[in-house]
């Protein structure tokens, strides 16, 4: 794997993470209800509902890659469309963040196993898994070397992207709830997304 191809899959995955779901508004629902100290058991949680729905994800693409070099390439060729209608569904979204604060009384283990429960159950979690990852795979390559530093990776950012919505959440709140701040964040994210597809599709070219 080159530095390049590391590179881009940390820059893309940014990005994604930042777009808001079910779990960034779980994180700012506790963050705005009950301060900065959800900040680590949330993003603890996340990590962990990441690393779970990975897990799938990653069993499926390895039978795939071992089954089809041919279906494996369908469906990076899937998965770069896939990033471009995100990116055009993100553009089109609304700006507010519908999240209401939760001031029920939870311990840091609860909030952890909520979060870690949301993220790992959100069917679009493993669907992403399986059309995202595949773009930054060399299918001539060792498969479980690849999945070991890319799946570091995203977990971090994942723990880092958790971590900094519940203290921005916490310490900002009319920052996240404003829907103009929000919409520009949206049409940036969505933007990136549609060039991130369309960059796959013109490496994958390239590469032919």
């Amino acid at each position: 794997m080159s530095f390049e191809t590391w590179l881009a899959f940390a820059a893309a995955s940014t990005v994604l993470l930042v777009i808001p779901g079910p779990t960034i508004l779980l994180v700012v629902s506790y963050a705005l209800g009950q301060g900065w100290r959800t900040a680590l058991p949330m993003a603890i949680g996340v990590a962990l509902g990441d690393f779970t729905a990975m897990t799938f994800s990653l069993l499926g693409l390895g039978a795939l890659l071992a089954a089809s070099a041919t279906l494996f390439t369908l469906l990076k060729w899937a998965g770069a469309a896939y990033l471009v209608w995100l990116g055009i569904k993100l553009w089109r979204a609304g700006g507010a963040l519908d999240a209401k604060p939760r001031t029920d009384a939870a311990s840091s283990l609860k909030m952890l196993s909520h979060a870690w429960l949301v993220t790992a159950l959100n069917p679009k979690g493993i669907t992403f898994f399986v059309a995202f990852l595949p773009q930054f795979i060399d299918p001539k390559a060792d498969l479980f070397p690849q999945v070991g530093i890319f799946a570091a990776t995203f977990l971090v950012l994942a723990f880092a992207n958790a971590f900094t919505y519940a203290l921005i959440a916490s310490r900002a709140r009319n920052a996240v709830r404003n829907p103009r701040a929000m919409g520009i964040v949206n049409k940036i994210g969505g933007s990136l997304l549609i060039g991130a597809g369309i960059a796959t599709v013109g490496l994958r070219a390239s590469q032919s």
